[in-house]
């Protein structure tokens, strides 16, 4: 095997901005991707970085939202990922949302195009040797069987698993306008971002009580049913009580129907998937239901008699390694130290949180093999925060996935004013200190990355 080369495993978020990052630093990659020989369970199409669960890399706000801080910051670092998702977005309010296809495209094509990537589309089914050099594992949540039998050989009991749903996507022309409206919540944004559709108190209520009745997919014996906080079934979050909903994805605030005089109990909206905008997804209804019940209990929403789906929603279990117990502070596996690991089998939840972790691994990868000594990022910026997250053992007993929130960046609780006294910080004004501050100890970090 070459030395100065690394071995990636997988071409997701994480694997291909691993791959982009390597190859812009003059490191040779060989990227292994089983698509399209073979699929995993919600994977469909053949290109890279392919989008599963949602066409939203959520909040753009990098003013006021951790999320739309680590945009940013992925953008001064020069983030594949980013470049493709700017280039590809669709409206979506203040959220950055692309097309879903498009998006993947433009990775493949860059990737493809790039002299010192090659492909190799193959399943690997063990833990490289040493002889083969450094080697990122970035195989996803649904990694495969055989590759996540080989991983526990080395890791024990290293490993717990949870299971993520999908969201059904709507034909646009199926929706009945009659009922439904375009508004963007508190009017943020255009207008056509999001489609609403109206239920009154009568019709929330007997939803609601579909939802849990309905019939949905079964589990093996041996498996255990977990899910991530931050992406729960509709159904299962209509069984914590019959209100939780209308404070979740069915909450109507910021929201007034024109098609009737009175205020909707609850709405049910649809954001844009594709840049045509022919297609809709159900925001917030990810789930496990069975397809002929999806069908029939989504119907009854006003505006979605009639609806045509592009895709039903589904379910697929998700893999992850115990990362704070496992991982070195750059991200190396303890045990094989010219293994690291990236994206959804560390822990990481959410898009652009794997693609950050896929960045660091290529950088810290291109570190060791031109003899540099890597500069971790601060811990005050999204950057940091995420990678400390993966990798302090201080988490591993209660180790569970993590989107990039504040609550894991230092305190932040107040400042001082032109007068010297400490004014307590809380709101907006908090949340504009912390991006305030990543956004200023980012810098000095990227230039010393070059």
């Amino acid at each position: 095997m070459e030395k100065n080369t690394v071995h990636i495993i997988g071409a997701g978020l994480a694997g291909s901005e691993a791959a982009w990052q390597l190859a812009s630093r003059g490191i040779k990659v060989i990227l292994h991707e089983m698509k399209p020989q073979k699929y995993s369970p919600a994977h469909k199409k053949p290109g890279c970085a392919e989008l599963v669960c949602s066409n939203s890399l959520r909040s753009d706000d990098c003013e006021h939202n951790a999320v739309g801080l680590m945009h940013q910051e992925m953008r001064l670092a020069g983030s594949l990922i980013m470049q493709c998702a700017d280039a590809s977005k669709v409206p979506a309010g203040g959220a950055l949302a692309v097309d879903r296809d498009a998006f993947s495209a433009l990775v493949t094509e860059k990737l493809k195009s790039h002299p010192l990537i090659e492909f190799v589309h193959e399943e690997v089914t063990a833990l490289p040797p040493a002889d083969w050099g450094e080697v990122i594992v970035a195989s996803g949540p649904l990694t495969s069987d055989s590759l996540i039998a080989d991983i526990l050989k080395h890791i024990g009991n290293g490993s717990l698993s949870f299971y993520d749903a999908i969201a059904p996507v709507i034909y646009k022309e199926s929706i009945d306008f009659s009922k439904a409206w375009y508004q963007s919540r508190y009017d943020k944004g255009d207008k056509f971002d999001y489609i609403n559709c109206p239920l009154d108190k009568e019709q929330y209520y007997r939803f609601v009580e579909e939802l849990k009745t309905a019939e949905q997919v079964s589990f093996h014996e041996w498996e255990k049913a977990s899910f991530f906080e931050g992406c729960l079934p509709i159904e299962v979050m209509a069984a914590r009580g019959e209100d939780t909903l209308l404070y979740g994805p069915m909450k109507p605030v910021g929201l007034t129907n024109p098609n009737a005089a009175s205020k909707p109990y609850a709405v049910v909206q649809l954001r844009q998937d594709n840049k045509e905008d022919t297609l809709r997804n159900m925001v917030g209804f990810q789930t496990k239901l069975k397809y002929g019940e999806q069908q029939r209990i989504f119907r009854t929403i006003p505006g979605l008699e009639n609806a045509e789906f592009a895709r039903l929603g589904g379910i697929h279990k998700n893999t992850f390694i115990k990362s704070p117990e496992l991982l070195d502070g750059f991200l190396c596996l303890k045990t094989l130290p010219h293994i690291r690991f990236a994206g959804q089998i560390t822990g990481s939840e959410g898009y652009i949180e794997n693609a950050c972790t896929g960045y660091l691994a290529g950088y810290f990868a291109a570190c060791r093999l031109q003899g540099k000594e890597p500069v971790l990022p601060p811990r005050t910026t999204a950057f940091g925060a995420m990678l400390a997250h993966l990798t302090d053992d201080t988490n591993s007993e209660d180790y569970q996935p993590m989107n990039i929130n504040f609550g894991i960046f230092p305190t932040i609780s107040g400042e001082m004013t032109a007068n010297g006294k400490f004014r307590k910080l809380k709101g907006l004004d908090r949340k504009k200190a912390y991006t305030r501050r990543a956004l200023v100890d980012i810098i000095p970090w990227l230039e010393a990355i070059k």
